[in-house]
């Protein structure tokens, strides 16, 4: 069956809840500067790897990133600060799924925990063949899930609009 046979509303739609993943891990010497602020290179592999396990949870396929939409940092993250980022399936659209990562960061000794940062991933689903294939809706079920996912079907809208905009002008400049 090609992925043109297949819809996704063939498929049972999946809560925000079976996607939400986890991830938390204590930031060391070797993530930082000499200045002891994390690199923020090393909180974006760790975005991309929660937003990743959200996406295969909530798709039962392998995922890969095919974009950053949106990476946002609040404040430095230091060296010995435990950092948690929790990631969910905002919004699903065919083959594509919007991630939301919240990243904190606790200073441990302390028991402070502060919002360190947000980001958005567009990730697709693959067959066994390394091709794009339809994912389940996503069932947003409380009003926090539901206004997350009004915000990332305007932002699909959005970046879908723009792509066509951007593909018209160079039509236009190769005339």
């Amino acid at each position: 069956m090609g992925l043109a046979d297949k819809s996704p509303s063939a498929l049972a739609p999946k809560p925000v809840a079976a996607s939400a993943t986890t991830l938390a891990t204590l930031m060391e010497p070797a993530d930082a500067n000499p200045m002891g602020n994390v690199h923020g290179g090393v909180i974006m592999k760790l975005v991309d790897q929660a937003a990743a396990a959200a996406a295969i949870r909530h798709s039962g396929r392998i995922c890969v990133t095919v974009a950053v939409d949106r990476l946002d940092f609040f404040g430095p993250v230091h060296v010995g600060d435990m950092v948690t980022l929790k990631a969910a399936v905002n919004y699903t659209h065919r083959t594509s799924m919007e991630v939301g990562v919240e990243i904190h960061a606790e200073t441990l000794r302390e028991g402070r925990v502060r919002r360190a940062g947000t980001a958005l991933l567009i990730f697709v689903a693959l067959d066994d063949q390394c091709q794009p294939t339809v994912v389940p809706p996503i069932l947003a079920e409380t009003e926090e899930e539901q206004l997350r996912y009004r915000q990332a079907e305007l932002r699909y809208r959005h970046r879908k609009e723009l792509r066509e905009k951007e593909r018209a002008l160079r039509n236009t400049r190769a005339h």
